[in-house]
């Protein structure tokens, strides 16, 4: 695991829990989830993500659930606008793109959205902002957009049982 030596945005506030969004956790986190295992004999590595992306539908939001503590984190930080929504985008490809059976759980191994948005953190720690009306906005359109991005693979899942259910002519 690498060590960052850039300082944080707004580090973490003191108390019980005040690591939880520190570079070497959300490192850790993006590991975790996207290239902590290897194919044995290859270069391919995936993590978590895409072992819980097998579970149809589902597995694919929780692993977009989990991708959002990052998004939490660069929105706490300060991150420009235009970074959380790349963050927020890389995330919706992951999720909609992965809830497609196995061509999907491939591209997440590729994809690696955590590790992404973990980079474009970092990237972007230097351009510090103070939170107003307008970042709260913001933060609640891409909540809003995040909640469809989740919804859309469980509309397709009813819609799909719908049609076993009771045939296409209904």
């Amino acid at each position: 695991m690498q060590i960052r030596t850039q300082p944080e945005i707004l580090p973490p506030r003191s108390g019980p829990g005040s690591r939880v969004f520190s570079d070497e956790n959300l490192d850790l986190l993006a590991h975790l989830l996207d290239d902590f295992l290897r194919i044995p004999g290859t270069s391919v590595r995936f993590g978590l993500d895409a072992i819980v992306g097998l579970v149809p539908v589902i597995g694919d939001i929780l692993g977009g659930l989990a991708s959002c503590i990052l998004l939490v984190a660069a929105w706490l930080r300060g991150v420009p606008y235009v970074t959380l929504a790349r963050m927020t985008f890389n995330v919706g490809v992951e999720v909609i793109v992965g809830s497609v059976p196995f061509l999907g759980d491939m591209f997440d191994v590729a994809w690696k959205a955590n590790r992404r948005n973990y980079k474009l953190l970092t990237r972007h720690m230097e351009e510090p902002r103070k939170h107003t009306w307008k970042d709260w906005a913001f933060l609640l359109s891409i909540a809003a957009g995040i909640f469809l991005i989740f919804a859309l693979p469980l509309l397709a899942l009813a819609w799909i049982i719908g049609l076993l259910l009771h045939g296409p002519g209904r």
